[in-house]
Formats: C-alpha cells, structure tokens, sequence
C-alpha cells in the first residue's frame, strides 16, 4: 500500500534521511523504531508532504506521491498523528475530532464515525465538550488518535504512540490501536519505545542515522543480538 524507495532528504545543506527504503502492506502494522536524531520525524514528514525530498519516490497504492501537498496526500488516504498530539487546545473534543473529517461531506457517516471514536475511547464522551488543551496526556493522545480516524484514512500513521504516558495509558492505546487494526486500518507506527513497538507490529524497521539498517518481522528483530543490546538493554 506504501512504497518508500531511495529516500533522501534534509534540511538546507544538512542530509538526515539516506536511501531509505521500505513498505507498508495493506491490513500489516508495520513499526520503524529508532532512537532520537536517527530521522523518524523526517522520514514521516517527507511523505506527509511537509518536507518535500531531495531525491527518492513515495507511492501509495502504485501512485507517485512525491512532493504533493499535505492535504492532497491525506485526501488520498494517508493521515498522521503527530509526535505531541497538536490538538487545537481551544477546541473542543468533538470540534478536534470533526477537525479530523474536515474534508468530508457525508454528515450521516461523519456522525456515525463520531459514535465509533467515542466507543474507543469512552472518555472522550464524557469530555466532549471539554477543551482539549484541559485534558490529560493520555487523554489528548486518545484524541488525537481519534481525531486522526475521522478522516477514514487508508493508513493512519501514528508518531510516538507512548510519549510521556503512564504504562497502563500506554496498555490501553496499544489495545485501541489493535481493535483498529483488526476493523480494517493499516497502521505505520513510529516509536522509541522498542520492546512497545515490536510487540504491537508484525514487520518491523530499525532506522540509524538516517538509513534503515535493519528490517524484517518483528518477532526476529526481537532477538537480533544488535536490537538486544542497544534498545534493549540485554
């Protein structure tokens, strides 16, 4: 469904990302672990549309994506939550989360997926009318999950799923991100925390300053004697 062949791409003179490849399958989670400054949040901007690359293409679903605009790229399917939630702190839950269906115009299905999202995540109907920026972090990460599926993204990106939660937040994100898999999303989950992501995807990335030096299920990266020592601390 996603295609990332020799991606390069910086800042001004500065290159950060360096013939990065790999794919996203329809129906997989597929994780990229790195630690900070190895190029995630480049990586994910490059095909986001924010960070337009130097050189290299991204496809989704065959088609050449490269250098479109942010909201081309989501009106295709895919759509990012970002690393520090980015809510709109003044707004509402539910103004966050019709932020999300922003590009939509079938208000029966945009109401229907209202009742979904507050299905996942039932505290986000008790907070509805609450301002997001008063939530918990916890909180505010489940409505930037939320927000982010409003839009019926075909893959939904998620940067740094487990920042700043508490363990048992963190349990119940990765049990909502399992629920959505299995109704039909394919995930790209971006993560630091390793031992999170490998128990969450089924393929498996390890980027290092700037190049994918690693790939392949994420039951074998787990024991990779290189994954063990420097991320895992065995």
């Amino acid at each position: 469904m996603l295609e990332i062949t020799g991606l390069n791409a910086g800042y001004g003179e500065v290159q950060i990302l360096r013939d990065v490849s790999l794919t996203v399958s329809a129906g997989e989670i597929v994780t990229l672990v790195g630690s900070n400054g190895a190029g995630k949040s480049t990586l994910l901007n490059s095909i986001c549309g924010i960070l337009r690359p130097w050189s290299g293409a991204v496809r989704l679903e065959g088609t050449d994506i490269t250098g479109w605009t942010s909201e081309q790229i989501v009106a295709r399917g895919i759509t990012q939550v970002p690393e520090g939630r980015r809510l709109f702190p003044i707004m509402s839950v539910r103004e966050n989360l019709l932020m999300g269906a922003y590009r939509r115009t079938d208000r029966p299905a945009i109401q229907r997926d209202m009742e979904w999202m507050y299905d996942l995540f039932p505290i986000l109907r008790e907070r509805q009318d609450q301002r997001a920026g008063s939530l918990s972090g916890g909180e505010q990460q489940m409505c930037a999950i939320a927000r982010g599926l409003m839009a019926r993204p075909k893959i939904l990106i998620v940067d740094e799923l487990s920042l700043g939660l508490a363990p048992i937040i963190l349990d119940t994100l990765v049990d909502v991100i399992q629920k959505i898999h299995r109704e039909g999303t394919t995930l790209f989950v971006v993560e630091q925390d390793v031992a999170t992501a490998f128990d969450l995807g089924t393929t498996g990335y390890v980027l290092e300053n700037g190049r994918v030096v690693l790939s392949g299920p994420t039951a074998e990266l787990k024991t990779n004697p290189h994954v063990k020592k420097a991320y895992l601390g065995l």
